[in-house]
């Protein structure tokens, strides 16, 4: 199954993180000068900073930005330093001071920590029952360890929005632009760049990061043009990550938690979750870099002092979700029409898990359906299905392209067939397809379809492998002939 979510663009609302207005983004230029001639230099700390806020009211107290405000220089061929104005060049021909660096014995957290704001952090989040009512009282804070509402359902982190509409689009626009890509802690993670709509409460000191994020957004050219007759099409990859798999973003988020309840004296001495796949790696990649034991376990206790990491776990979407908010930072905050995702589930309901090549997916009953559910409904979505050999199938014709997927995405681009055949997408329209992990995940799937070895499955898109004798000759005319196959026919 695959989820296609129409984005709705209608809002007026300029910052929430559920409607983003376009934007015309500032170009910056930056020019090499001669080594000959007199450079001005700009401290590496001020080039790394967030731009000034810009409060739709007037009063309120901006959030806590961690490094100082930028420092304007012009620069020419002629200019250099003039420490008496910060925003013009200077006459004077004196040589530039040096680069400022970090001391030799302190690292970026240290640095960051020079740097750090001391005005107070006015943003705040909390645990709430999913899909609340208004009149609803019931929260929690984030620092106790609970997972369930007082009725067993599932929790959210809600955000303060009250204090975040104070802020309008572009000061947040802005501000995460001016952190993509910065060796900064720890807002060069492409999840903590967006820390005041993650955890905006955590201290930075407490963050486990490997500065995860920043996927690669793939313009899918040829299997748009090719299979599909489409040419705005993309592929989000977020397999591209620290452990292969999206759920980098979200473990980054829970295990900074876990460092700081640890911290904070709760009763948590390891991290434990069910899982031998993507879940599981991330697990234990972040916690061996923060020094927690993590657990691999079947059965849960409440007599363990384990934190669960599990998909009951709310905090860890507020990591994951930080892949929508970059898809649209690098559409220059535009939003694409369709955006597809593969899922284990069907016809907005729980069915019987079965068998399938994209075993990540390989769950009935979801623990999250339900918001699952309240996504697609809220976006006018949709839900399409994949046999195992249309999956197949779609991820060797995406591989002929150069995209190199895994199973899963072969689901999502297998519903995209569907609705693109039924005119549901249209030709022109932007789409957005999300690859959840990296193709060297499962070489072992491609190795059976491509030598045919899949049974009851006629592998229409193999490319077997040859057997060749041990020979020049050999080895030439085989290749001679594959060349004369592929060559143009006149």
């Amino acid at each position: 199954m695959a989820s296609a979510l129409r984005a709705q663009q209608n809002n007026p609302s300029p910052f929430c993180a559920h409607y983003f207005p376009s934007l015309v983004l500032r170009h910056v230029t930056t020019h090499r000068l001669h080594l000959q001639k007199w450079l001005t230099l700009v401290r590496c700390s001020n080039l790394l900073s967030p731009p000034n806020p810009v409060p739709v009211v007037a009063s309120s107290e901006p959030p806590r930005i961690q490094s100082p405000s930028p420092t304007v220089i012009s620069c020419s061929s002629s200019s250099t330093f003039d420490s008496s104005s910060a925003t013009s060049s200077s006459n004077n021909n004196s040589p530039s001071p040096q680069k400022d660096r970090r001391h030799a014995d302190e690292n970026i957290c240290d640095e960051a920590r020079r740097y750090r704001s001391t005005s107070k952090n006015t943003l705040s989040t909390k645990y709430v029952p999913f899909n609340a009512g208004p009149d609803s009282t019931e929260s929690y804070s984030l620092d106790e360890i609970v997972y369930r509402s007082c009725s067993g359902g599932l929790l959210d982190v809600q955000h303060d929005m009250e204090s975040l509409k104070k802020f309008d689009g572009a000061y947040w626009r802005d501000l995460f632009d001016s952190r993509v890509g910065k060796p900064t802690w720890p807002y060069g993670s492409g999840v903590w760049s967006k820390k005041e709509w993650v955890l905006p409460e955590i201290d930075p000191d407490d963050i486990v990061s490997a500065f995860e994020g920043n996927s690669n957004l793939f313009w899918a050219e040829r299997f748009g043009k090719q299979f599909l007759g489409m040419n705005d099409l993309w592929v989000k990859h977020c397999g591209i990550s620290h452990t292969g798999s999206f759920k980098d973003l979200g473990m980054t988020v829970l295990v900074s938690q876990v460092n700081r309840l640890r911290k904070l004296k709760r009763p948590v001495v390891g991290v434990g979750c069910a899982s031998t796949g993507d879940t599981s790696a991330a697990l234990s990649a972040y916690c061996d870099a923060a020094g927690i034991p993590s657990i691999l376990i079947r059965e849960v206790t409440s007599e363990l002092p384990i934190y669960l990491a599990n998909s009951l776990n709310s905090l860890r979407l507020e990591g994951q979700k930080t892949a929508a908010i970059e898809i649209l930072q690098q559409f220059n905050w535009e939003v694409p029409d369709w955006v597809i995702v593969p899922g284990g589930w069907s016809e907005f309901k729980a069915v019987e898990a079965n068998t399938t090549f994209a075993s990540a997916i390989q769950i009935g009953d979801p623990v999250s359906i339900d918001r699952a559910v309240y996504a697609l409904k809220n976006s006018n979505g949709i839900v399409e299905e994949a046999t195992e050999e249309d999956l197949m199938d779609a991820m060797a014709q995406a591989d002929s392209t150069g995209m190199f997927i895994f199973p899963h995405t072969g689901v999502a681009l297998t519903a995209l067939m569907k609705l693109r055949n039924s005119g549901i997408i249209g030709a022109g329209y932007r789409t957005v397809v999300v690859s959840t992990a990296h193709g060297l995940k499962f070489t072992q799937s491609k190795v059976d379809y491509h030598s045919k070895n899949i049974p009851d499955m006629a592998c229409r898109f193999a490319n077997p492998p040859m057997q060749v004798k041990a020979d020049f000759g050999s080895v030439m005319d085989v290749q001679m002939k594959y060349l004369g196959d592929k060559a143009p026919k006149l």
